[in-house]
């Protein structure tokens, strides 16, 4: 689609003073506008104007060359989530646009801000089938928040600015400019303008003050109520707020898989992870909450298992930035909309502290079954194989302040539940579309984000391979991503489901894997295989004092399950202890 008002319209006449450049060179300006610093993409035909201004600003903006355009956009999502700020990848046509929209789709699920600039053939043969031309706002409608092509070089500015202002306010997400090849080569008056308002956009809602008191009303009656926290919280850089609300409340809370590490790992109000494979205290307990006061989450499924039976109980406070998601799922007897970072505050003025310490008592009882049933189990060597938990936990012992990125499966699942968190923005994950492939480029981009943090991405042997073509970008970016490769010699959940629900039918998940050791030096980053207990202690200090990326092979247990575990389509108390 166009972007209304101006596609139409007819040139603006020149105004004075200001430079006179080409469309491609008004690109490059327009991120440095918006204080880009680092961009992910692929050149190609279509977008060659661009790289090749791209060149005359090489001082200034960062531009790592993927190996594949797909993970041009999990990078600028590692990225745009370790920083908090807007991920930017550039793509030519054709298939480079449409190797993205697996990302896209990850980061639209996941509300990653993101803005994705590709190429597209001159204007004058668009709907021709042209070399490497394909209807990209088309493909990209569903997995957008907004997308727009651009035909004229004079439109490029506005295009980029409301692209940058879209994917970040509100509820984020990604964004697409689809810029023809002539209006790259095509001349302009440049001006920038960084948006703040666009007509008939409302990213924030007016906060109903009534919506509050009743929310607070509810609080300092509720006997039994628990916080579940959100990415929203993280998204709304409101973790300091949510904090202090929990505080004062003293409400037991827990995180959603994308909420993890707003609270510490070692808080006392902190319960750990609701879902299908969290922490039997959360899940069972829903059923007994009076209330439960949802903070920027969706109630996924696979959070709440069955959301008609979910917190069957309890009255629902969902505080939520995107109307679309209140009652979509779960009903809510007291919607507060808004920013969490505003209401929170609101919210927190408003409630008493009151003594919930019998019911948290409930949790610490249930937290002790599952230590003793699974924890231990999971974390206290036992026969000759190495596990996935304990390996988890050996690393996070040493690497205490890292950002933890995971790929799918079931190293995501052990390193969410064992890998301790002190500080906010320290998890990235593909949840929402559960992409495989996802972790390596998404530490890649996280590291350049933030480069003064270690990085320790958990990946197993199939999902490694899904990207495994990063490592050289890996090498050429100087990237120094701790990799923590857990090889079972399975895709592991997918065995773990063919074992528990199909009789041990493993339908083509076992691997015949390559020598990852070659594949490490392949690529020139250091490698270290262990599969012995009494190795990994020290191959986990050889990987923290080596200097820059390392590549660590665990062989684990090959049949390993993943536990506590709610079978999918059932009610989170019948989660599943073995």
């Amino acid at each position: 689609m166009a972007i209304s008002g101006f596609s139409e319209k007819a040139p603006a006449a020149a105004k004075e003073n200001l430079p006179h450049i080409s469309g491609s060179d008004a690109v490059i300006r327009s991120l440095i506008a918006e204080g880009v610093e680092t961009i992910f993409g692929y050149p190609g035909g279509a977008i060659t104007p661009v790289y090749d201004s791209l060149y005359d600003y090489r001082d200034k903006i960062n531009h790592v060359l993927v190996r594949h355009e797909q993970c041009a956009v999990h990078a600028a999502q590692g990225y745009a989530r370790a920083t908090g700020r807007t991920g930017v990848c550039v793509v030519t046509s054709g298939p480079g646009a449409t190797n993205t929209v697996t990302g896209l789709a990850d980061a639209m699920l996941d509300s990653t801000p993101v803005v994705l600039i590709s190429g597209q053939v001159n204007s004058s043969i668009l709907g021709t089938d042209a070399f490497q031309e394909i209807n990209f706002i088309e493909i990209t409608n569903s997995v957008t928040k907004w997308n727009c092509q651009v035909k004229r070089a004079e439109d490029i500015p506005e295009a980029i600015a409301r692209a940058f202002y879209v994917a970040s306010s509100g509820r984020p997400g990604p964004v697409v400019v689809d810029i023809t090849k002539d209006a790259q080569n095509g001349m302009l008056d440049f001006e920038y303008n960084q948006k703040k308002f666009i007509r008939s956009y409302m990213p924030y809602n007016d906060i109903d003050n009534d919506s509050i008191l009743e929310a607070a009303r509810l609080i300092n009656f509720a006997r039994k109520p628990m916080v579940l926290i959100g990415q929203g919280v993280i998204l709304g850089n409101a973790e300091q707020e949510l904090r202090e609300f929990v505080e004062k409340s003293g409400i037991p809370a827990a995180s959603t898989l994308m909420g993890l590490s707003v609270l510490p790992t070692g808080h006392p109000l902190n319960m750990g992870m609701i879902g299908m494979h969290g922490n039997y205290g959360p899940n069972i307990k829903n059923k007994d909450c009076d209330l439960i006061i949802a903070i920027g989450m969706r109630f996924d499924e696979r959070a709440v298992g069955v959301p008609a039976n979910f917190g069957i109980n309890a009255k629902i406070i969902h505080m939520e930035i995107d109307p679309a998601e209140v009652n979509k799922l779960v009903y809510a007897d007291v919607a507060v909309m808004g920013d969490v970072k505003q209401t929170l505050p609101l919210l927190t003025d408003k409630i008493a502290k009151n003594d919930h310490s019998a019911w948290i008592d409930e949790f610490r009882l249930c937290a002790n079954i599952e230590r003793e049933d699974v924890i231990e189990p999971a974390l206290i060597h036992k026969g000759p194989m190495l596990r996935m938990g304990e390996v988890v936990n050996a690393v996070s012992n040493v690497f205490k302040d890292a950002i933890l990125v995971t790929d799918v499966g079931q190293q995501q699942m052990f390193a969410a539940r064992y890998f301790r968190f002190s500080r906010p923005r320290s998890i990235i994950t593909s949840g929402g579309l559960g992409t495989m492939g996802f972790g390596l480029p998404a530490a890649i981009g996280a590291k350049l984000g933030a480069p003064e943090r270690e990085v320790c991405l958990f990946v197993g042997d199939g999902g490694i391979q899904m990207t495994s073509q990063e490592l050289a970008t890996m090498y050429q970016s100087n990237a120094g991503v701790k990799i923590i490769l857990l090889n079972n010699e399975y895709l592991g959940m997918v065995r773990q489901w063919q074992e528990l629900f199909y009789d041990h039918r493993y339908s083509s998940t076992e691997l015949i894997n390559p020598e990852f050791d070659l594949l490490a030096k392949a690529n020139r980053i250091p490698y270290r295989c262990v599969a012995k207990q009494e190795e990994l202690e020290d191959a986990i200090r050889e990987m923290h004092e080596t200097e820059g990326a390392f590549m660590l092979e665990v062989k684990v247990l090959k049949e390993e399950n993943v536990f506590p575990m709610v079978p999918a389509g059932e009610p989170l108390e019948n989660i599943r202890l073995e």
